[in-house]
């Protein structure tokens, strides 16, 4: 699959929380690196906690805006329903991704789903 097809099979995993689906879009030895975290994860384990732990506080919907696609890597942009924007950067080799990079802001997601925000956030 294309870095693009790949984003599109990725975001309807995501809308269906479907953490397995997620999961075998990654490599073994992925990042995911997202700006809201104090360090990237690293490999399918630890990808796999950040997503269940999210679906399971959270209900979470992705909708793409745009896709922009070079060679291995591509760009999503997207919104939720609740105004939450953001992007993520993806590198995708023999099929897998192996990188992705997000941007979004933490405080607003947690304000969007009335969620409180933990204090070590806070004090960050």
């Amino acid at each position: 699959m294309t870095p693009t097809a790949i984003i599109r099979k990725w975001i309807e995993c995501f809308n269906a929380a479907d953490v397995d689906g997620l999961m075998a879009l990654y490599a073994a030895d992925a990042v995911n690196d997202q700006v809201v975290f104090t360090e990237p994860l690293h490999g399918s384990d630890d990808i796999r906690k950040m997503f269940e732990l999210e679906f399971s506080r959270a209900k979470m919907v992705c909708i793409e805006e745009q896709i922009y696609a070079d060679g291995d890597t591509a760009m999503l942009q997207w919104r939720d329903p609740l105004g939450l924007r953001g992007c993520g950067f993806f590198t995708v080799r023999n099929g897998r991704i192996v990188h992705q990079k997000g941007y979004f802001d933490q405080l607003t997601f947690f304000k969007a789903q009335g969620l409180p925000v933990p204090q070590d956030y806070l004090e960050g």
